[in-house]
């Protein structure tokens, strides 16, 4: 197995985090640091996907709701279309390098879904995926985004699991383009959030299994 390292970065502005990621994909890529996963949650942002980048099309709310909800916007550099951070939600950023042996894309989001299908059957939820969607999903509501970058197979952005996220503000977007299913989070689900503590626990020990790596 290959070690993983474990950082809980707490509640990081979304700028801040990208420049930790962006830190910790060029650590990576001149071996200076072993693969890293970071668990953290974001004060209210709403983050636009290189689909989207040019549009503001999934963006409901003008800038001046945004602002006197304070809500950000940010380009993300990622995959995907549009999606909503914000306290409550775990949102975790793995920087793996995937040479030699894991080098498919479609394959490591699928196995990010994995992880999440894995976290919620600790509480007894059967999550799956949608076929043609990217995420988790509890029956018609999702309950975990994922959205990925690649660059010389060294992984970062990720997933965001909603624990106990505010679910009004995905009121304020079309959540990754898709405007005919719902949103929904762990509190919501079992009617009380459980720990988030226990939940990033859950979430390493699951990487861990489905990524082959322990924690260093």
């Amino acid at each position: 197995m290959r070690p993983l390292r474990v950082q809980h970065a707490g509640l990081v502005p979304y700028e801040a985090g990208l420049a930790l990621q962006a830190d910790l994909v060029a650590a990576r890529k001149a071996d200076t640091v072993p693969d890293t996963l970071v668990l953290l949650q974001h004060p209210p942002v709403i983050t636009l996907g290189v689909k989207v980048r040019q549009s503001r099309e999934h963006v409901l709310a003008s800038d001046e709701d945004l602002q006197t909800r304070g809500v950000a916007l940010h380009e993300a550099g990622r995959g995907g279309d549009v999606t909503y951070h914000g306290p409550g939600q775990l949102v975790g950023y793995p920087v793996l390098d995937l040479k030699p042996d894991r080098q498919d894309a479609h394959k490591y989001v699928r196995d990010l879904e994995a992880v999440l299908i894995g976290v919620c059957a600790e509480y007894g939820l059967a999550a799956d995926r949608k076929s043609g969607l990217t995420g988790v999903w509890v029956g018609e509501e999702k309950v975990a985004a994922i959205g990925v970058r690649l660059s010389r197979w060294v992984s970062s952005h990720g997933f965001a699991l909603n624990v106990s996220t505010d679910l009004d503000h995905f009121g304020l977007i079309v959540p990754c383009g898709i405007s005919d299913r719902g949103v929904t989070s762990l509190g919501k689900l079992l009617g009380q959030p459980p720990p988030m503590p226990d939940v990033e626990a859950h979430v390493v020990a699951h990487l861990c299994r489905v990524f082959d790596r322990e924690v260093a």
